[in-house]
């Protein structure tokens, strides 16, 4: 049953999606809120003024340190990086801070299927919600992936499960949220803007196993290694996935591909074999990693193998994630949009069969593009270096891969890559950037490349 949240003073950073549902959810369970935003848009205005009219507080362009200070603990919209200003305030120092996915658990009458990683989260989530969905048991997706976790507690009745997209910020700042099942994709470096470093990225991540119990099932990566080890000693049973290697053992419980077709052992003796690795329609050897992930969770969570072979064939990639957009004039445009780290834009370079135009840039998040250079020889026809990172990928590139940089606006930038791609080529949005020196997030980026593209023109 929810609990009441009666006589408890709450204090929510963030008021974009998953502050606002945070707001509504305490109100709802009896809290008194005070929310704030930074920001001053019309978006933010709006959300304070819904707070409001549900007889919270909330204002806009600041943050009231009292109003704060008075708090039992602060809730963290998942935008706001532990390293922001606010909350090295000494007023609010002590107060406990955790994030939106915190105080939605409490409140959630469902066991959870949580999903993280560096790459590949949104996917396997998405997928993990179709497989489910489509064999008739009640899953709904939230978290990182768009739907705020406090708008599926708030749902009456409950799902039978949460499938819940967990980024490395929300991870940090848990207490008691404590997944049925955890499936952890991949690592790789990212966010070294705001870590002091990739330890401190891969100790948040790991925080997903601190209330491990030995009812815990973990999905790892066996051909990552620091994915397959991250959990260390942590209690729970242990499955492996496996795109391109056998299980070690007969006895492996996990995923993997054997004689061109995806099999899955989630419990000692029962070996199934799911659907050959050809009926999947999203493209890579990531993907099947992504697929075997997904179906040894839906399975775990009561799926039939019959239903997660009918999902696996009929699942399509999520919007930005290496998504066809249009073919003009012989040039496949696909829009990578999600891709804002290095190992997200080497997997997406990996996984193209045609001579490719890329488009790198954005946002600089700490990471030498010069890793990019194994991948970028036999692939890629031309790079083109845009917004604040391009300079920084100019100087790592140049010389070693044909690399130019257009300044201006993005109109530009994708009428600069029509020139240069020929008939039979494509051309890929695939940033290894953030988004925000141009755009508001990376969907805008990636909704506005599908725009220019299909239009078959820049402008």
């Amino acid at each position: 049953m929810p609990k009441s949240l009666a006589g408890e003073q709450i204090g929510i950073l963030g008021l974009a999606r998953s502050g606002l549902a945070a707001a509504r959810l305490a109100l709802a369970r009896g809290a008194r809120v005070y929310a704030s935003d930074a920001g001053d848009s019309d978006a933010s205005r709006q959300a304070a003024e819904t707070v409001r009219s549900l007889g919270g507080d909330a204002e806009t362009g600041g943050h009231d340190l009292t109003k704060l200070g008075a708090s039992d603990r602060i809730v963290l919209s998942p935008g706001i990086p532990p390293t922001a200003k606010v909350l090295k305030e000494e007023a609010i120092g002590g107060i406990p801070v955790v994030p939106e996915i915190e105080l939605a658990y409490e409140q959630l009458d469902c066991p959870v299927i949580a999903i993280t990683g560096t790459n590949g989260k949104t996917t396997v989530t998405a997928l993990i919600e179709h497989l489910m969905r489509g064999d008739g048991i009640d899953a709904v997706a939230g978290g990182n992936i768009g739907t705020a976790l406090s708008e599926v507690a708030l749902r009456e009745p409950q799902p039978a499960w949460a499938i819940v997209e967990c980024s490395s910020f929300q991870l940090g700042g848990i207490r008691h949220f404590n997944p049925k099942i955890g499936v952890l994709t991949n690592l790789a470096p990212d966010h070294l803007d705001w870590y002091p470093d990739l330890e401190a990225y891969y100790a948040d991540k790991a925080r997903m196993y601190v209330n491990a119990s030995a009812d815990s099932l973990w999905i790892l990566n066996a051909e990552d290694e620091r994915a397959a080890t991250l959990l260390g000693d942590a209690p729970g049973t242990r499955l492996y996935f496996r795109a391109e290697t056998p299980p070690d053992s007969e006895d492996e419980l996990g995923g993997w591909v054997s004689s061109g077709t995806l099999v899955i052992r989630t419990e000692p003796g029962r070996t199934e074999r799911v659907i050959p690795a050809a009926g999947l329609q999203i493209l890579g050897p990531h993907n099947i990693a992504n697929a075997l992930a997904a179906a040894l969770a839906a399975r775990l969570a009561g799926a039939s193998l019959e239903g997660i072979a009918e999902g696996l064939r009929t699942f399509q990639a999520p919007p930005h994630r290496l998504q066809p957009v249009a073919d003009v004039d012989g040039v496949l445009w696909v829009n990578d949009s999600k891709a804002t780290n290095i190992a997200s834009t080497r997997v997406a370079v990996r996984g193209m069969t045609r001579p490719t135009v890329l488009l790198l840039g954005g946002k600089h998040k700490g990471e030498p593009y010069t890793e990019l250079l194994p991948d970028l020889a036999g692939h890629v026809r031309a790079v083109i270096a845009y917004g604040e990172a391009a300079p920084l990928i100019v100087a790592d590139l140049e010389g070693k891969a044909p690399v130019e940089r257009v300044d201006g606006p993005f109109e530009d930038v994708v009428r600069r890559a029509r020139e240069r791609a020929h008939e039979g080529d494509a051309v890929l949005l695939s940033p290894a950037c953030s988004s925000f020196d141009m755009f508001r997030n990376y969907e805008a980026r990636g909704e506005r490349f599908a725009q220019l593209a299909r239009e078959g023109r820049a402008g």
